[in-house]
């Protein structure tokens, strides 16, 4: 049966022209009609149409090869596949374990869904993405190994830095979505599933505080003998001024209030307050029922749980520890850790890949398991490096910038030029005495 489908359509496209050539004055009246309201749109094509070679200069998709495109898709392939299977794996796993917890809280299909398990992917994903690129990189370079289709790369005269090019590019998306969901998606998901697990895993979220003694600004200190969250009320209140080492005020309140309402922040409502103003040996009191103020703290100041610094997004993080230093605050390690630990761990892509790649581009009779078992050992290493570091920094002083980086430095030191282009160099001596025994 002949297809007649491509003559149609250049039959539809040359009726459309003539068409259009039958109604010359139609469009010259419309071109018109767009220079006289429209000018800004040809000032700009005509600036396009000017630097058009340039734009064609820095054009990234230029210098993507199809060689590059082939590894990257199958690179980015692999990488997805092993997220789908580990994670897969992960949530079988958790609802075998949760299950019997859900239906004793008779948690509703809809929130296990769309509240928990929804925002448990993005989170494991993330914390599990160094493993999921080396494993990717070991899988999909073994199989290009194990075919000779690096050999045949490198007999066309490829290098180790030109082979690294598509790798290098993956890389860069891979840590650009995972600085992103670290750093944005994922502080908002742990909310909601922090939320869902205080109503249907019995996992209390801290709702109160007792003996709050808080440095809101320098020279100021407040304390709360006890404070609910829920309500966001605080009582027995005090908050001492000190200029120096010299109290100047005293201020007491039998209830305080945070106003959630109030457009703008620290807004708090004082109730039976008394405040004595020092000056030398004199002293003034106020007192009275209800008074409006600013004290720079906030409720999240006041109540602090367990994984709080990862509720934060980067910019409210980044704010918090400010505040935090600025008030004179020391306790704020934990949040400078998770601070540069999201950085640090977009980067673990890149190092992880290179090491990957110099342990399995070559060919070896074993197949990839053995290399499979070297990069989850790697993997796992990197992780409990992450812990550990992170416990050093909060328990034993160690600076949070180096605790965040110290898994990054420990594994770039294997990744000297000298150390990765020993592998090729060997794959290419291997085929120059192939071919001399040809």
């Amino acid at each position: 049966m002949v297809d007649f489908s491509e003559l149609r359509k250049h039959h539809k496209r040359y009726r459309m022209l003539r068409w259009i050539g039958q109604r010359t004055a139609w469009t010259q009246h419309l071109i018109a009609w767009f220079k006289q309201h429209l000018p800004w749109l040809f000032r700009m094509m005509a600036f396009v149409a000017r630097h058009l070679s340039r734009l064609y200069f820095i054009n990234p998709l230029r210098y993507i090869k199809r060689l590059d495109w082939y590894i990257i898709k199958k690179f980015i392939g692999t990488y997805i596949y092993s997220i789908a299977l580990i994670i897969s794996i992960s949530i079988v796993v958790d609802v075998n374990e949760n299950l019997a917890k859900f239906t004793e809280y008779h948690a509703p299909l809809k929130a296990i869904i769309f509240d928990y398990y929804l925002n448990f992917i993005p989170y494991f994903a993330n914390l599990f993405s160094p493993l999921f690129v080396f494993i990717a990189v070991i899988f999909f370079t073994s199989k290009l190994a194990g075919n000779s289709e690096i050999i045949s790369m490198l007999a066309a005269g490829v290098s180790f830095k030109r082979l690294m090019r598509p790798y290098m590019l993956s890389c860069i998306l891979i840590s650009a979505v995972s600085f992103y969901l670290s750093g944005y998606v994922i502080p908002h998901s742990n909310i909601i599933k922090q939320n869902f697990e205080s109503l249907y895993k019995n996992k209390k979220l801290n709702t109160a505080a007792d003996n709050v003694m808080l440095q809101v600004e320098r020279g100021t200190v407040a304390y709360i003998q006890h404070y609910d969250n829920n309500a966001k009320r605080g009582y027995g209140f005090s908050l001492d001024k000190f200029y120096g080492k010299k109290l100047i005020s005293h201020l007491t309140a039998m209830e305080i209030q945070y106003d959630t309402i109030s457009d703008a922040k620290y807004h708090w409502t004082l109730q039976n307050y008394k405040i004595r103003k020092f000056n030398g040996y004199r002293e003034v009191i106020e007192s009275g029922a209800k008074k409006d103020s600013l004290i720079l703290m906030e409720p999240t100041d006041l109540i602090y749980s367990k994984g709080q610094q990862e509720t934060f997004t980067s910019p409210q993080l980044s704010d918090y520890i400010s505040k935090q230093i600025n008030r004179g605050s020391s306790n704020v390690v934990q949040y400078q850790v998770e601070y540069h630990k999201r950085i640090a761990a977009s980067f673990a892509s890149f190092i992880l890949t290179i090491i990957g790649l110099s342990l399995s581009a070559k060919k070896r009779k074993g197949g990839m398991g053995l290399y499979l078992g070297i990069g989850l050992a790697l993997s796992f290493i990197y992780i409990m490096l992450q812990t550990v570091s992170s416990t050093f920094a909060i328990n034993a002083n160690l600076p949070p910038i180096i605790a965040a980086w110290i898994p990054n430095i420990i594994f770039a030191t294997d990744m000297h030029p000298n150390k990765q282009n020993y592998v090729f160099r060997r794959i290419k001596f291997k085929q120059q005495c192939t071919r001399c025994a040809l």
